[in-house]
């Protein structure tokens, strides 16, 4: 267990740091792109070659806090002029063993973005599978990873008053909130998580963030959040004995049943207006497809809420299982491999499982009335930007006056294309009209849509001038159809462009 941080300490190691320019992009530099990303990969040497033997401050700290190797406490303490190799022991993230610190835990510094601008933090953790030469320790605390930066570019950039981080880790979803959040409460099941989470927050100079010990909503029974976010252990693990259950990924459920929990239970923790965001896997299972059981969950609710869920990738059993084997650190050809995969395997066959998937989900609890969102699809394409917060939040906040709007509004609506978005047109070969007229989008899901010449018209009139009824009735007499006609099939089109940000409101 880690000791309680020492804010003082805390300051002294953060003002260390940031004299060593031990920033993402400064480690990074130091030794090269290709051997950064290798670290991602769990391999060091690459990065080690690179330093050499350099001494100087930053290359101390990036082999003793990024890659988790022993250094002389000699250097450390000119690397960390006020907080010394004995202050690193004092947090808890290193020991001294003779001449030598060496670290029991890692400080990876991490760049980030968002709608207010960039900035740096500083994020402790465990030491991962090379820095330990073999499988993690069941109660490994995660530091920062690919879901857990989608997480974070996910939150909405939009003020709030109370906020709830459930399942924090290393807290960094808890930090990414703070942004945007008065104050928020940080749950987890594990007293050493939560123990970073603090350590976190003041290496970082954050304040307003509380932690709380339990699992799910228990430790905020009868209380509401204007936003909650979480990155819950929805890794879907046989409960089978000799199967290792990782409190940072596994949440002793069967199957999804994590998920559906947070799903069903939720809404009674939100405020009216609020809002909560988490990533997730769900089953395919019985022949009943996965977003629609994402849907039931949602419909079983106590709370009416909406719902706008969002499937990125979908995994066969197989590959599932492989994933979260080597993410365990147990590795293809190793001792143990076979048996977890096999355990894996029998445990989706019991339950008839065919696919897996995962993505986002975002619920909202209605202001007042009933939901008017229910939003459930596939897209399994690369992402075109790397902070989806502000996408949401202009999705969500178009459906809202869209709802309100007929379409004799819409159709008086003068409206903008967004500055993201081109246009290609595929002609055959000496022909003039185009067989193909696609829209496409720089940013948000980067989605891409096939549109007819009406609509394609419309939108590349939309230039904030005239009202969307005007520039309907001018292509009708272009086109020579009837312009009711037209408005009846254009108008719910253009519905769909507004909420997915092809188009916005010109005010």
């Amino acid at each position: 267990m880690l000791p309680e941080p020492d804010p003082a300490l805390c300051r002294s190691l953060a003002d260390d740091l940031r004299d060593a320019g031990f920033t993402a992009e400064g480690v990074r530099d130091a030794w090269g792109a290709a051997a950064d990303d290798a670290i991602a990969r769990g391999l060091r040497s690459p990065a080690l070659r690179a330093l050499g033997d350099r001494s100087d401050a930053l290359a101390v700290l990036a082999r003793l806090l990024v890659l988790g190797m022993p250094e002389a406490a000699a250097s450390a303490d000119l690397a960390l002029v006020r907080t010394k190799a004995e202050g690193l022991v004092r947090l808890g993230l290193a020991t001294v063993e003779g001449d030598r610190v060496r670290p029991l835990a890692v400080v990876r510094p991490q760049s980030y973005a968002d709608a207010t601008g960039s900035g740096q933090w500083w994020i402790a953790s465990d030491l991962d599978e090379a820095a330990l030469g073999g499988p993690l320790p069941e109660d490994h605390v995660l530091g920062v990873g690919g879901a857990s930066l989608t997480l974070a570019g996910l939150q909405l950039p939009t003020p709030a008053a109370r906020g709830l981080d459930v399942g924090a880790g290393c807290g960094i979803q808890a930090l990414r909130a703070r942004a945007q959040v008065d104050h928020i409460v940080a749950t987890d099941i594990s007293a050493r998580a939560l123990a970073f989470t603090r350590l976190n927050a003041l290496l970082n100079g954050v304040d307003g963030i509380e932690t709380r010990l339990g699992s799910l909503f228990e430790p905020v029974a009868g209380e509401q959040f204007d936003r909650v976010v979480s990155n819950p252990p929805f890794v879907i693990t046989p409960r089978v004995a000799d199967i290792p259950a990782y409190e940072y990924r596994d949440g002793g459920m069967v199957g999804d049943d994590v998920v559906s929990a947070f799903v069903m239970e939720v809404g009674t923790h939100l405020s009216p207006g609020g809002i909560a965001q988490l990533l997730g896997n769900w089953e395919t299972r019985d022949g009943v497809d996965g977003l629609d059981r994402v849907r039931a969950w949602v419909e079983a609710s106590p709370v009416p809420l909406d719902a706008w869920v969002v499937e990125r990738e979908s995994l066969d059993p197989l590959s599932y299982a492989e994933l979260w084997v080597r993410d365990g650190g147990t590795l293809a050809g190793t001792d143990g491999f076979t048996r977890l995969v096999d355990a894996w395997l029998d445990d989706f066959s019991e339950r008839r499982v065919t696919e897996v998937g995962f993505g986002y989900i975002l619920l909202r609890r209605p202001a007042e009335g009933a939901p008017t969102l229910a939003r459930y699809e596939r897209l399994h394409t690369a992402l075109a930007g790397d902070s989806l917060g502000a996408h949401l939040a202009d999705a969500l906040a178009a459906h809202d006056r869209l709802w309100a709007l007929d379409d004799a509004g819409l159709a008086a609506s003068v409206l903008v294309v967004a500055g993201d978005v081109t246009e290609a047109r595929h002609h055959l070969p000496g022909a003039e009209d185009p067989t193909v007229i696609e829209l496409r989008q720089g940013g948000g899901f980067g989605r891409a849509l096939g549109v007819d010449p009406g609509l394609a018209a419309l939108v590349g009139a939309c230039d904030g001038d005239l009202a969307v009824g005007v520039l309907i009735d001018a292509i009708a007499q272009l086109l020579e159809v009837d312009p009711a006609a037209l408005r009846a099939d254009l108008l719910p089109r253009v519905r769909e462009l507004l909420f997915t940000g092809f188009l916005r409101f010109a005010d």
